[in-house]
């Protein structure tokens, strides 16, 4: 089996606000959420430490992330929300403590990853793991915190302490906000958004497009000097009766790829079939239409060098929501037939599962 690096997981939100703890299985936690239901939790969860272990999936961009209130009132009945940019900076803050702590209370299950040493380090030991890992064989979940909405960003004069404190990459938006459009809430980027991209590039940080308008988007393509990635956008001209602004339009996808970045693709239903729920619900969507993704964007590129994963799994969605064939993280393994049924050989698919993500995280970390 690939290593796989997983560019967009919910971590810091669904143990904060659901009070998940990831270092169990995946069945412990479902198990536990039927016995004694949680308010406000309406789908089961895809992530547990032994099966990030059994389907090698070493590491993982863990967001910081919280929702404005006006948007989705009824889905954050909890904390996590925030009515104005300092709560969200309060918030943002916890989360990313949160993931300190994590790393230093159980160094068995989560491992920080700051540096280029971290990095080489961490995989090299994933790399040795025997292929039918026992719990003795187990690693830790290499974790890069990523800013899901820059609104938790109240004062530019900050981003030095967050680089300082581990956050390696930011998107400036999830909705629309001061910032520029996002999802439903459209909109270019603003001079504050500008001046958010010109204090970023000093500092060092991967601009990640997702949720992003695409007017907001293609600007930022065009004056953003640092690295850039989608971390978990489809493409939208792939997905039947697909018609918001969440995904990527075939203008950014080519800017994108002409800059050289990185698309993580997300195995989630809405975003391979806008109308699966009435085409047959889960049943009917398959892992093929993830490898078909993930071969649009390759044929677009002439290359495999820009596309991984990004699968946002227990980001407001779970078990419920993503294809038959998965039932947890380790089911990510089951691309691999379907990519090979589309011609990929080992050495893409490599590239395909981590290589490419890598190569991103690699550019940016420091020594």
């Amino acid at each position: 089996m690939n290593l796989i690096i997983d560019a967009h997981q919910d971590l810091s939100y669904n143990i904060l606000s659901f009070g998940r703890d990831y270092s169990r299985s995946v069945y412990e936690t479902r198990r536990l959420e039927a016995d004694h239901p949680v308010p406000g939790l309406k789908y089961q969860s895809l992530l547990g430490w032994p099966e990030y272990n059994r389907g090698k999936v070493a590491l993982v961009f863990g967001t910081l992330f919280a929702g404005p209130l006006r948007a989705e009132k009824e889905l954050y009945p909890n904390q996590q929300v925030y009515r104005t940019p300092e709560e969200a900076n309060r918030i943002y803050w916890n989360h990313l403590n949160l993931y300190h702590r994590l790393a230093e209370e159980k160094p068995e299950v989560y491992r920080l990853i700051l540096t280029k040493s971290d990095l080489r380090n961490h995989l090299q030991e994933w790399e040795k793991q025997p292929p039918d890992p026992q719990p003795s064989d187990y690693l830790p979940l290499g974790i890069i915190p990523t800013m899901e909405g820059a609104e938790g960003i109240t004062d530019f004069s900050e981003l030095p302490l967050w680089w300082e404190n581990g956050l390696r990459s930011i998107g400036l938006a999830w909705a629309g906000n001061q910032f520029c459009g996002g999802t439903r809430e459209p909109g270019p980027l603003t001079d504050l958004g500008r001046q958010l991209l010109h204090e970023m590039a000093k500092t060092g940080f991967i601009l990640d497009l997702s949720h992003m308008d695409e007017p907001a988007a293609l600007e930022c393509l065009e004056v953003y000097p640092g690295q850039i990635i989608a971390s978990h956008s489809n493409v939208a001209s792939l997905v039947k009766g697909y018609f918001t602004n969440r995904l990527l339009s075939d203008q950014v996808l080519k800017q994108l790829i002409e800059r050289g970045g990185v698309i993580g693709v997300v195995p989630l239903n809405a975003f391979l079939n806008w109308d699966w729920c009435a085409d047959g619900g889960r049943e009917a969507v398959s892992l093929r239409l993830v490898a078909e993704q993930i071969d649009h964007i390759c044929q677009v590129a002439g290359n495999c060098d820009q596309v991984g994963i990004g699968s946002d799994f227990d980001g407001g969605v779970g078990l419920e929501h993503v294809p038959h064939e998965l039932d947890s993280i380790a089911d990510l393994q089951k691309l691999t037939t379907f990519l090979q049924d589309l011609g990929y050989n080992e050495q893409e698919i490599s590239k395909i599962f981590s290589g490419n993500f890598l190569r991103v995280v690699e550019s940016v970390l420091p020594g």
